[in-house]
């Protein structure tokens, strides 16, 4: 029919909080948005069930699993970072050099990575304020998600050098609102990224939630975190970005003071935490630009031991 938008087809790797939140407001939005499974997954299908301020929202949404064929043209990416190459690589045969890959995943280092492995996608780069959580995810199956959509935020996305968005960030931008394409995405990024480093390995050391973060006890160590970060950042030409980095992080820990940062929750569970890609990334620009961060170097090894 003549004027009939054509959508695009997303698939999703990552079916954590994030992953269904977006894949379930594609979908609803009218682009066809299939969910990636790790291989040996029976489901046909799952519901991802929004709740939010009293009200639930469900969407239907297909199941794929990595090993299946099929062109993937859209993929967008929200796995933990440690994962992100794997996972990626995991459908590589079904990606070729028109392939749009959206990688929205914490911390920083693991796109380099993955452009080596598998240089052929175009790669987008993204970064989100959205908060979601799944309930009780030791209860549920491999069909349903019960997802809790914990607070609205901005979904920025970009790729270096670009200023222009591509033909579909239309359509997600009418999806997932608000977004904005951002042409200085490294910032932002990076910005991101120094906030992380201030606040996730510090509550997931402590075990404590982020507002604990402005206690006499630990707001000292936040600060000198921050005044190392702001020395790094400044080397690597992020100066900018992170200028006031120290009221950035106390505005974060403010509005998210009952929060459970992601390393934390990863740390109770047991789970393998981001260090690597978040403070790790941070300590390797250090020693690349010959600047010392004694403080957030002892933070990393501290949340590193945990996983041994």
């Amino acid at each position: 029919m003549a004027g009939t938008v054509k959508y695009a087809c997303w698939h999703v790797l990552g079916a954590g909080a994030i992953g269904c939140l977006f894949a379930g407001a594609l979908q609803r939005a009218g682009s066809p948005t299939t969910v990636l499974l790790r291989a040996g997954a029976t489901a046909t299908g799952i519901t991802v069930a929004v709740a939010r301020e009293g009200a639930t929202r469900r969407v239907e949404l297909p199941v794929s699993t990595a090993i299946q064929p099929g062109h993937i043209s859209h993929l967008l990416v929200t796995t933990k970072a440690q994962d992100v190459c794997t996972a990626v690589m995991s459908v590589g045969h079904r990606l070729d050099s028109s392939s749009q890959v959206l990688l929205l995943a914490n911390g920083l280092g693991f796109a380099e990575e993955l452009r080596a492995s598998l240089p052929s996608p175009v790669y987008y780069y993204g970064t989100t304020t959205e908060a979601a959580y799944r309930r009780d995810p030791s209860r549920q199956n491999a069909a349903r998600r019960e997802i809790y959509h914990a607070g609205s935020g901005i979904t920025r996305i970009g790729r270096p050098g670009i200023s222009t968005p591509p033909a579909w960030f239309e359509q997600w931008a009418r999806a997932v609102q608000p977004s904005t394409w951002d042409p200085a995405i490294e910032q932002s990024l990076w910005l991101k990224l120094a906030i992380n480093c201030a606040i996730n390995p510090l509550t997931a050391l402590h075990r404590c939630p982020n507002g604990d973060l402005a206690r006499p006890h630990l707001a000292p160590r936040v600060a000198n975190l921050c005044e190392e970060i702001m020395q790094v950042s400044a080397a690597a030409g992020y100066a900018e970005a992170t200028a006031n980095l120290p009221a950035r992080v106390a505005e974060v820990v403010t509005a998210t003071a009952a929060n459970r940062s992601s390393m934390l929750q990863d740390v109770l569970a047991g789970r393998a935490t981001e260090i690597d890609y978040i403070t790790g990334h941070l300590l390797r620009v250090a020693v690349r630009h010959g600047i010392a961060a004694p403080a957030n170097e002892a933070l990393y090894r501290s949340i590193a031991a945990l996983a041994h």
